[in-house]
């Protein structure tokens, strides 16, 4: 007698992954929103005001969800709706992928994660254009628009960051050079020389100015340019779908610094001091959040408090003349360090 496929579910095994998922997205808002309120500080503290307090954006997402959604009266109301779960939903996808410090191994790890990564972290910027078009709002059309050019902008260096790392690994004859577990794994610091160095110090610089592109923040936030469009692509977006977009954002910036660690800055700090599990756990996560962090100050924070909004020409003009021509530059040191020291 055959046995019914439904019967052979792995159910603990499905009930632990999606307890995982849960805990991931709690981690990914709960560590955003942090990261969002520390920002908001550093920020008013180098331009020399109070600013608002750390706790702010917890404040601001409570208060949206409990706000009724507006949906305009010419918009689709189906895809203006579905943008902000489509773009919520990609950015707790990423975290599913990454090494997250203190979490554990990650939850779907692969052979090529790295590629899904680059392909996830565009979902939430496209919700966005989605959305802001279906509003049939002027000022959302020209938003998305601009959003558009600005995603085919940083794309170009991101995209050749991955490709310098994973063509390191595959010259050392890593078997899956753009597994995210493998990059961490062998870290570009302790696998070059100097050329490889100078090249990845090149990569880490191009990271830090992709990173404020990637999350809509000055001086590359010309898709939303409250003085110029009233917001932008989001311009009619209010109450619980306004607030998953902002918690897609905020979880979208432990993506990317998370991506960034497990680049520019991997390992534990458990391994280094003999810890009881528990507090090894602790130690790590606190590590994980340290480095985070550090990167964000030096990626969004010091950006937006040292520049003004870039006009999207000049976007265009950094991401691909610029940081295009850096990262190829580091793509080419990294590589002809890999020949000189295998050949």
């Amino acid at each position: 007698m055959t046995t019914c496929p439904c019967t052979a579910i792995p159910w603990t095994t499905l009930g632990l992954d999606l307890l995982a998922a849960f805990g991931l997205a709690f981690y990914g808002i709960a560590v955003g929103l942090l990261f969002c309120g520390v920002d908001r500080v550093l920020v008013a503290r180098m331009q020399s005001r109070i600013g608002p307090p750390v706790r702010q954006p917890f404040r601001d997402a409570l208060k949206l969800l409990a706000k009724q959604d507006l949906v305009p009266a010419n918009a689709v109301s189906a895809v203006f709706r579905f943008a902000p779960v489509a773009a919520l939903a990609a950015a707790v996808s990423l975290l599913f992928y990454l090494p997250l410090g203190g979490i554990g191994a990650p939850v779907f790890a692969g052979r090529d994660d790295a590629i899904l990564v680059l392909y996830l972290l565009l979902v939430p910027g496209l919700a966005m254009v989605v959305g802001g078009f279906a509003s049939g709002s002027p000022y959302a059309s020209i938003g998305a628009q601009r959003e558009m050019v600005t995603m085919v902008s940083y794309e170009l260096p991101l995209a050749t960051v991955i490709l310098a790392f994973a063509w390191k690994l595959s010259l050392l004859g890593v078997e899956h050079p753009f597994s995210l577990s493998e990059l961490a794994a062998h870290p570009v610091w302790t696998t070059s020389g100097p050329l490889g160095i100078a090249g990845a110090i090149l990569l880490l610089g191009v990271m830090l100015v992709v990173t404020p592109g990637e999350l809509g923040r000055i001086p590359f936030d010309s898709p939303e340019a409250e003085t110029e469009l009233a917001g932008g692509l989001l311009v009619e977006y209010s109450g619980r779908s306004l607030a998953l977009f902002e918690l897609a954002m905020a979880v979208k910036t432990v993506a990317m610094c998370g991506l960034m660690v497990a680049l520019f800055w991997p390992g534990d700090i458990s391994s280094l001091i003999c810890w009881a599990h528990p507090v090894s756990r602790l130690a790590d996560f606190a590590w994980f959040a340290l480095k985070s962090g550090i990167l964000m100050f030096f990626g969004v924070s010091l950006l937006r408090a040292g520049m003004a909004r870039l006009r999207i020409t000049d976007i265009v003009r950094v991401y691909w003349k610029w940081l295009g021509a850096a990262a190829l530059l580091g793509l080419a040191l990294i590589a002809l360090d890999a020949h000189l020291r295998l050949g």
